[in-house]
């Protein structure tokens, strides 16, 4: 009997340590709203990582007649130009998903190292910190991307700085309350106590505690990113022609809305369930922070 008590008691131990090990895991694989959310963002990494293998025809070949219908043989039809749009909304995906995250990594990382700097230190480096800061938020960002693009020239690694760029204040806002609130804990003041040298205090000591904060806005700017490379696409600053992006495709499908709205429905649709996607995600994260 004992034997069996000490199983059972060593079986709820280990099942308690793997709960403590992985709690936002559990935390989302035990919602559905996150499983769903899961589900739309893995389908569209998939098939943007897989495009080469599973899109029917290549994304840029003339493969039939312009304006065809969805068919057995072109399941979402065909453009102007007799391109297979399935192919396209495929090979789309991929500007998207690898430009936003690369976007909102740079942004979180300037935005953390100035909001660590000006939280930390305070005075008047954080007032003029904050000042420059609520002079950039104060612009509507999707302005801020259009000049900075404009007047660097259209291309990924210049989409990708002005995204960064025009999210980092805001970012910067954030972790710099966070670190007000903690540059008084004894952690701190132990650290200084040592002699500890200021990159050590910022980024070994205040950086590791504000992950709570920056891990749910890093997912919240991954779908705000991609939104806005899709806007930037239809404004004709996404990828070059002919290849495809789902901002882009929007903007070539528009004026064949009236006999065509294929062309146009299947990149926004693509474009809308990824975003809803990741917030399906972002809101569990949320909750559970918020615990």
């Amino acid at each position: 009997m004992i034997v069996s008590d000490n199983i059972v008691i060593a079986e709820q131990a280990a099942s308690n340590k793997r709960n403590v090990r992985f709690p936002l895991a559990r935390s989302l694989m035990s919602s559905k709203q996150a499983v769903i959310g899961l589900f739309i963002v893995t389908f569209w990494i998939v098939g943007a990582l897989a495009a080469p293998l599973i899109a029917p025809y290549p994304p840029n070949d003339l493969v039939g007649a312009g304006l065809q219908g969805p068919s057995w043989k072109f399941v979402l039809g065909t453009d102007d130009l007799g391109r297979d749009v399935l192919s396209r909304v495929l090979w789309g995906a991929r500007p998207v998903l690898l430009l936003a995250p690369a976007a909102v990594l740079l942004a979180e990382i300037l935005g953390a190292s100035i909001g660590l700097i000006s939280g930390y230190i305070g005075g008047m480096i954080d007032e003029l910190i904050m000042r420059i800061n609520d002079a950039l938020i104060s612009f509507p960002a999707i302005l801020l991307y259009l000049l900075i693009i404009t007047a660097l020239g259209p291309s990924s690694t210049n989409i990708i700085l002005a995204i960064a760029l025009g999210s980092a204040p805001g970012i910067a806002r954030i972790v710099r309350s966070t670190v007000i609130d903690l540059r008084g804990r004894s952690f701190i003041h132990a650290a200084e106590v040592r002699g500890e040298r200021l990159w050590y205090i910022l980024f070994a000591e205040l950086l590791p505690n504000t992950k709570g904060p920056v891990l749910v806005d890093a997912m919240l700017r991954v779908a705000s990113a991609s939104f806005a490379i899709g806007t930037l696409g239809f404004l004709g600053l996404g990828a070059p022609p002919p290849n495809p992006d789902w901002g882009g495709m929007v903007n070539q499908g528009v004026r064949w809305l009236a006999v065509s709205s294929w062309m146009t429905a299947a990149p926004a649709v693509a474009l809308a369930s990824f975003v809803i996607g990741l917030n399906l995600v972002v809101d569990v994260i949320q909750g559970k922070e918020a615990q």
